[in-house]
């Protein structure tokens, strides 16, 4: 079963929704440190259509980001705004992984571990993504874009994904440090499953810094 990191679908829905009307934007051209991952860690159907686009305010959290890294380490942005249809596309995906893996396991179980791994596309909640508040992010060398190490010793895919994983080795550890370091200095919260998910503006933004509403609902149609 997955682990619970103080985000229940109960907590989320009464957090209210106050859209702001703040535009998508690309937040590449606010600093040349911050780059768009040409393909997709998992999902590489999504590769055709996945952007950078965030919010505004997310745009320029990034790039101060970007901007305060140390010097050789670059931003690189995997995921921002995901349309409601690829959310479904992901969540569905997700399902049927986990169907396989535990073909004993009933609907009611399934449903509930699917939605602890992958926010629920038709939720009274928006999904972190399908809002333009939410971003996936790793670091990159500056000189060769190569991925910098987050993970080791394991597969990102694997045990990896909470933030604050234990047995990580020291240079996942430190590669860590930074990026937290980085991105709560300019503004933006984490998802403490998910090293690579921060938000800012989202119904989760709002539950981890005790906000009265969130900043930003979902984005009706596609940019």
């Amino acid at each position: 079963m997955p682990r619970s990191f103080g985000e229940p679908l109960t907590k989320l829905r009464a957090v209210p929704i106050r859209d702001n009307g703040e535009p998508l934007v690309d937040p590449r051209t606010l600093s040349r440190r911050l780059h768009f991952a040409a393909k997709h860690p998992k999902f590489r159907e999504m590769d055709d259509t996945r952007t950078p686009l965030v919010r505004r305010s997310v745009a320029e959290m990034l790039a101060r980001a970007a901007e305060s890294l140390p010097c050789g380490i670059d931003l690189r942005i995997v995921e921002g705004f995901r349309p409601l249809r690829q959310q479904r596309f992901m969540y569905e995906a997700m399902r049927s992984e986990i169907a396989a893996k535990h073909p004993g396991w009933g609907p009611a179980t399934l449903h509930r571990v699917t939605n602890a791994l992958s926010a629920p596309p038709d939720d009274r909640c928006p999904p972190p993504h399908t809002t333009g508040g939410a971003v996936d992010v790793n670091l990159m060398d500056a000189a060769s874009g190569e991925y910098l190490d987050l993970t080791s010793p394991f597969a990102w895919e694997n045990a990896s994904a909470p933030t604050k994983m234990k047995g990580l080795s020291g240079e996942a550890q430190k590669n860590r440090g930074v990026l937290i370091g980085a991105m709560e200095t300019a503004g933006l919260t984490n998802y403490a499953g998910e090293w690579w998910h921060w938000s800012y503006g989202d119904s989760g933004w709002a539950l981890r810094v005790g906000a009265p509403s969130a900043l930003y609902g979902r984005i009706p149609e596609e940019p």
